[in-house]
């Protein structure tokens, strides 16, 4: 199924996700909604395929043979490397035409780089195993302090008073590359590790909350994420193996 995001293609961009189970809408792939929030935030007009992996189109398969979605075509040229594509994008689409979304802190990145591991490993561990939970709770932890402490821009260096950041995102009150590859992994967990392991992120984690909530109020992220039960679907087999 092709998703048309504008009519005028210039440049010629073809973004191909994979698709859901009914090989049409939108499949649970944190790599694909990381690059669709990517093309969206920038602007560009580009068009979204999904691709059904049971039976690839004869098409695509001269396309990419081999390959699984993410990947993209750029005036006609195949780019199949998720790190290279982002890249790519980041420094074709440039200004003044189109924003930079690389985050001014690099921090906003290294803070959630091992959030989805620690889920990963605690889903496929029997339900009564608390390690992978803890080191799980541990990252969203970490994730919290950083929203919570105020970025050198948001510091009055004459006040000493402590104060708790109001940004709403990673890297301030704009979504950058930061965010596009961590929220849709933070949706990824709250919406799989809640059916198979009934985990909620904890209350009291309020920068994680509110960082959320703020993002799901987008709709570069609300509208390319994909619907629980896609999601609840490719953890199936992987909650089935727990013992």
């Amino acid at each position: 199924m092709a998703l048309q995001q504008n009519s005028d293609r210039e440049p010629s961009i073809e973004l191909f996700i994979k698709a859901g189970h009914d090989g049409e809408n939108v499949g649970n792939c944190p790599f694909c909604q990381s690059l669709f929030m990517v093309l969206w935030l920038k602007g560009v007009k580009f068009t979204v395929t999904t691709v059904d992996m049971r039976k690839k189109p004869e098409e695509l398969k001269d396309l990419a043979p081999g390959t699984n979605p993410p990947f993209l075509l750029y005036n006609g040229t195949l780019k199949t490397d998720f790190i290279k594509i982002e890249e790519f994008l980041e420094t074709t689409l440039a200004p003044p035409r189109y924003p930079h979304l690389s985050p001014l802190n690099k921090e906003s990145y290294d803070v959630g780089a091992d959030i989805f591991a620690r889920f990963s490993a605690y889903i496929k561990n029997s339900p009564n195993n608390s390690i992978q939970e803890q080191a799980l709770l541990r990252e969203f932890k970490r994730l919290d302090i950083y929203l919570n402490t105020p970025l050198p821009e948001e510091v009055d260096h004459n006040s000493t008073e402590e104060i708790i950041s109001k940004r709403k995102y990673l890297d301030g009150n704009r979504l950058t590359l930061a965010d596009c590859n961590l929220l849709p992994k933070l949706h990824v967990i709250k919406v799989a590790a809640k059916k198979y392991c009934n985990f909620d992120i904890p209350a009291h984690l309020t920068g994680v909350q509110q960082y959320l909530r703020s993002a799901y109020e987008r709709e570069e992220f609300s509208q390319t994420c994909p619907a629980s039960t896609e999601i609840e679907r490719a953890y199936l087999s992987v909650a089935n193996k727990r013992t």
